[in-house]
């Protein structure tokens, strides 16, 4: 198979990258050249935002069985490319988000629930959930229905992680000594490995699959006990875990998803939206999810091997707690 990744320098495309190589395709990557790309592949460089962003693209002889895209900005970057695409690739596979949803979403929406509507392939940069809604209809107009699958992805953890919620809960357990943990402990989470995403969107391609996916663990996969523990662990050991009742984070301010990174109070629309969904089409397609302990102690390896400070992408909010909001709450009544 012959890969074109727009991007695969960072997270997501760069995982995409690594298991296309491990799987013996011929990888293209089409990025700023902002980071360096994996080694293995051919390396094209553009920009999607200027004006002849594209030239290194429209002059290549290239052709490929499949396009991943990841953009997250203005969709019509996303029509620009995937038309000029169209007569040289078999199909084009957009990593879309569970955000393109109506909110909120109910508990156990499948990919029939509503989704926003005011999108447009055409459009420049929004909101988040309308830019990424843009970027699927572009990627449908241009490769159309049959050629195209839509990757509506939950949240996404593993190594490469740019967007700051595992590795603030790594760092933090590193540091050690008690660890506001808001429960309840046994609270469901959906997220998704990041190798795994990768090894589902190239499964996806091998199959010719097309349409939207929900791309996330099954209900059940992980707890927050379970993920916590797990960081508690891998780091050593040292962080004493809190386990906090949700109203008294809540009362105290702190605001959940952010300042406590994947964390959502339980029975809330955050929570249903976040951590409910389901993925039954994508497991039916081959979707695997490894060990929540996997997850965690590979990322775990991966920070401490680039020294510990995670890279962040600038158009993601800065996560996590202030420790001395943490110690405050400690301080009070808690309790599950």
């Amino acid at each position: 198979m012959r890969l074109l990744m727009l991007g695969g320098t960072e997270f997501v495309g760069r995982a995409v990258v690594e298991a296309a190589l491990g799987r013996g395709w011929e990888v293209t990557v089409f990025h700023r050249g902002r980071h360096e790309a994996p080694r293995g592949v051919r390396t094209l460089l553009g920009d999607r935002t200027a004006v002849d962003g594209l030239a290194a693209l429209d002059e290549d002889p290239g052709a490929w069985d499949v396009v991943v895209d990841t953009w997250s900005a203005a969709p019509r970057a996303v029509r620009d490319t995937a038309r000029l695409l169209r007569g040289r690739a078999g199909r084009y596979v957009y990593v879309s988000s569970c955000s393109v949803y109506e909110w909120a979403p109910p508990a156990g929406y499948t990919e029939q629930a509503a989704v926003v509507t005011g999108a447009s392939a055409d459009s420049g940069t929004t909101d988040y959930a309308r830019d990424k809604r843009g970027g699927e209809l572009a990627a449908v107009d241009a490769f159309g229905a049959d050629r195209s699958a839509l990757v509506r992805a939950g949240l996404i953890l593993g190594p490469y992680e740019n967007v700051g919620r595992l590795p603030w809960w790594l760092n933090r357990m590193a540091r050690g000594g008690p660890v506001l943990a808001p429960g309840p402990r046994d609270l469901p989470l959906q997220y998704i490995d990041v190798r795994d995403l990768a090894e589902w969107i190239l499964g996806a391609a091998e199959q010719g699959l097309s349409g939207p996916y929900n791309l996330i663990s099954p209900q059940g996969h992980a707890t927050m006990g379970g993920l916590l523990e797990a960081c508690a662990e891998v780091t050593g050991g040292a962080a004493e875990l809190r386990w906090t009742a949700p109203q008294v984070i809540l009362d105290a301010g702190i605001e959940p998803w952010t300042q406590l990174p994947v964390w959502v109070p339980p029975g809330s629309d955050l929570h249903d939206a976040l951590h409910a969904a389901d993925v039954s089409r994508a497991v039916a397609t081959g979707l695997s999810c490894r060990p929540v302990a996997e997850t965690v102690t590979d990322t775990w390896r991966w920070l401490r091997d680039i020294g510990g400070t995670a890279p962040q992408r600038p158009d993601r909010t800065d996560k996590g707690l202030d420790p001395e909001v943490e110690a405050r709450v400690l301080a009070g009544p808690a309790g599950v």
